[in-house]
């Protein structure tokens, strides 16, 4: 089965708590605060291996965590970080931010990587928070929490050589004839519903790689029939080779399909338009095909003089070897990699961004008889810290005051006795300070 696109869930691995610890050593009465910072979480890390072509994989398992960091240890010994969690995808793969839309990465080489969900920072022992004024501080920090994001993957196949047209003119066919590929080929439309890619040998030493892409009709740039979940994977190919049926042989006129497929292609992205195209007028075993082809190739010349028309029939093989020869020399023209817009990989960009500081405002409102104080920051600061001390609760205590919490509750009418409500927290507030 062909997957060419799937959402998952990344979340990058939370950082190691901080450690209390204290030296007892022999000999070394109050040694101070000993205990160490805890290890940074590991990344999620997306890389492109090149033996893989679809994204089947992901349709099992949706759901990438990176480990967690070691927690801190005594005698100030920091937790190890953890290992970072590496993703093989194929190449072709974009990576898309679900919730902003923002396209993170476009991997096309081999090895190429990108981190899409990086590790939490690792809590502070009590060590850091040692000061002349409090040389002994039961305090510490929890680890920072890992990013987590929804991702939505798109492949686009990576191939030099493009077949397109229009459903039944034989695209399957002439892969499976000058490839080892096995694409399916009945006579009715829509056979192919997923990309076939084999390994052409030109004969001369030179070989490439051909996709035959679905068919595509009028309207495909608009999504419809199998429209937009193909038509993305032409931009890859170097060279498009675009097979006509020039019999005729289902009423439609050959000029017209041709004139069609090439204004949905433009359509769809006018990158493609200037894609070098050659034209495989097949079915020429078949009756009315030799007179049909002069006329199609008047018409199409005074459109296009610069397109190549090769008369072919995957029936009987005639003009497939001229047919390989024209792609090969075309291909030997043109950079190894395709000119279509890609996100450049995130080591190699940098955005200067101002940094946004973090906000201190806070709200303050009543539920009953308790005060609710909402705050992003102070939320954020009980998160990382380790509440389970005098230290921790008198540190928070005094960071209410410098943001001017307790002053606006007396406002608000708080007294001695009184709930006040921080996240899941609850606590009494006391005249003359602010912790629990």
């Amino acid at each position: 089965m062909f997957v060419d696109k799937a959402k998952i869930y990344v979340k990058g691995g939370d950082g190691g708590n901080g450690a209390i610890s204290f030296r007892r050593e022999k000999y070394v009465p109050n040694g101070g605060p000993a205990g160490g910072d805890g290890g940074r979480g590991g990344d999620v890390i997306f890389r492109v291996d090149e033996g893989l072509r679809t994204l089947m994989d992901f349709r099992y398992q949706r759901h990438f965590k990176g480990q967690r960091g070691e927690k801190g240890r005594t005698k100030n010994q920091h937790g190890a970080g953890a290992d970072d969690m590496i993703v093989r995808i194929p190449p072709g793969t974009v990576i898309i931010d679900e919730t902003s839309g923002e396209v993170l990465a476009d991997l096309t080489r081999h090895n190429q990587e990108i981190v899409v969900a990086k590790g939490g920072r690792g809590g502070r022992g009590n060590t850091r928070f040692s000061t002349p004024a409090n040389p002994a501080p039961y305090l510490a920090e929890n680890g920072e929490e890992g990013e987590e994001r929804n991702i939505v993957l798109e492949l686009k196949v990576m191939a030099d050589v493009g077949l397109v047209g229009f459903p039944s003119v034989g695209k399957s066919t002439l892969l499976s004839v000058v490839s080892a590929a096995e694409p399916k080929i009945g006579a009715y439309h829509f056979t192919t519903i997923t990309p076939n890619l084999g390994v052409v040998a030109v004969g001369d030493d030179r070989s490439f790689v051909m996709a035959d892409l679905p068919g595509l009709i009028e309207g495909a740039h608009e999504g419809i029939g199998l429209g937009h979940e193909f038509l993305r994977h032409v931009e890859r190919t170097r060279v498009i080779i675009h097979v006509v049926d020039v019999s005729g042989s289902e009423g439609r006129d050959p000029f017209e399909d041709w004139m069609k497929i090439n204004e949905e292609l433009k359509l769809y992205s006018a990158e493609l338009e200037k894609r070098p195209q050659i034209v495989a007028a097949n079915k020429m075993d078949m009756e009315e095909a030799q007179q049909n082809l002069e006329e199609f190739t008047r018409q199409v010349l005074e459109v296009r003089p610069d397109i190549q028309i090769i008369p072919i029939s995957s029936l009987t093989r005639q003009g497939i070897q001229e047919l390989l020869y024209k792609a090969a020399d075309q291909l030997d023209q043109m950079p190894d990699v395709v000119a279509v817009e890609e996100v450049q990989e995130v080591a190699e960009r940098k955005v200067y961004r101002l940094e946004k500081q973090e906000d201190d405002g806070f709200k303050i409102y009543r539920e009953n008889e308790i005060f609710v104080v909402e705050s992003k920051k102070i939320e954020n600061i009980m998160k990382r810290m380790q509440l389970n001390s005098e230290d921790a609760i008198m540190k928070l205590g005094r960071t209410l005051r410098h943001m001017g919490v307790d002053s606006e509750l007396r406002k608000r009418g708080a007294k001695d006795g009184t709930v006040v409500r921080i996240g899941e927290l609850e606590f009494e507030f006391v005249e003359g300070s602010s912790y629990f």
